[in-house]
């Protein structure tokens, strides 16, 4: 029990700082002057607050998982020990930079950004080139064919229900 408290002190404070900063404290200093108002129509405000809700909603289950089934935290230098394809990693492999992407996507509807916006494509640029070249090799030297087996069957961005179980 200490060990998954430790460990979801260290997710929790990875959290802050790096997805934290990326989704939270970044737009907010990018719209210091430049957004224009909350949207007050409850229809287009939905637009920008359901994707910012789902990703927050997304955000939590993925750091869950990694906490405690994959036994770490979504910081790479306390990464988990499992290779963890169960929750939202069944059905897509990188669900955590989806969902602070979806939180950035959802701020820049909601705030009616077109800066945001441009920040969430350089964010998805740089998460995708970061994935491509450090991520995946890094994975595939720690997990071996177990996540070779995952690239063939989860899809890296786009989710659909897997192909196979992955027991």
């Amino acid at each position: 029990m200490r060990w998954s408290v430790m460990v979801a002190l260290k997710t929790l404070v990875f959290s802050i700082l790096v997805p934290g900063t990326v989704a939270g404290v970044i737009p907010w200093l990018l719209l210091q002057g430049a957004a224009g108002p909350v949207l007050l129509l409850p229809s287009i405000w939905m637009v920008g607050f359901l994707p910012l809700l789902l990703g927050v909603g997304l955000y939590l289950w993925c750091a869950g998982a990694f906490t405690f089934i994959g036994k770490g935290t979504p910081a790479p230098i306390d990464a988990p020990v499992v290779l963890v394809k169960e929750g939202p990693y069944q059905w897509v492999r990188n669900p955590m930079y989806i969902a602070v992407l979806s939180v950035i996507i959802g701020e820049a509807i909601l705030f009616r950004s077109f800066l945001l916006a441009g920040y969430a494509l350089l964010v998805a640029v740089v998460v995708h080139m970061f994935v491509v070249f450090v991520e995946e090799p890094s994975l595939r030297s720690q997990f071996g064919e177990s996540y070779e087996t995952y690239l063939r069957t989860v899809p890296r961005w786009l989710p659909r229900p897997p192909l196979t179980p992955h027991g």
